[in-house]
């Protein structure tokens, strides 16, 4: 192995190291999975979501998505409707005791992730993404879902 090689993977697993710590984190302070919280997030963002939607913006498939809303709505975070203008999709919205979820439950990596991403110029966010893609590629992980259907959290909340 060379020395490059070396370096990126060393790099792979401390960037994997710091997204588990913090995934397990987030588990401990509100009893849902890091999957839960995105999809959480992104049905706050738009409650016109459907679930083909969701799982598009999530990069996960359908069947993930339904399982992750299913908890969700079990615990009464989001609530699943029939569109009033086409009767065949579902919207899901996010219910107050959602939102106040959301709210009380701060992803501090996700977050300074995304501020500091987005203050990069174009041209180096759209290098970062070809780049992080082109790992996936190699480590065979291109056609992976984002979120694994069955993450769990290890310990409920308080």
């Amino acid at each position: 192995m060379t020395s490059r090689s070396e370096s990126a993977l060393v790099t792979l697993r401390r960037i994997m190291h710091v997204t588990d710590t913090n995934a397990r984190a987030l588990a401990r302070r509100t009893g849902l999975t890091l999957a839960q919280m995105i999809v959480l997030e992104i049905v706050a963002e738009d409650d016109r979501s459907t679930p083909k939607e969701i799982a598009r913006r999530s990069g996960v498939s359908q069947a993930t998505i339904t399982s992750l809303i299913d908890k969700l709505e079990a615990r009464g975070f989001v609530t699943r409707r029939r569109s009033e203008q086409d009767r065949r999709l579902i919207r899901v919205t996010a219910t107050e005791a959602g939102r106040t979820q959301l709210a009380n439950a701060p992803n501090p990596l996700y977050a300074a992730f995304s501020a500091k991403f987005e203050a990069l110029p174009e041209w180096e966010q759209l290098m970062l993404l070809a780049a992080l893609e082109r790992v996936a590629g190699l480590m065979n992980a291109d056609q992976v879902e984002a979120l694994p259907p069955t993450e769990e959290p290890r310990i409920a909340a308080v």
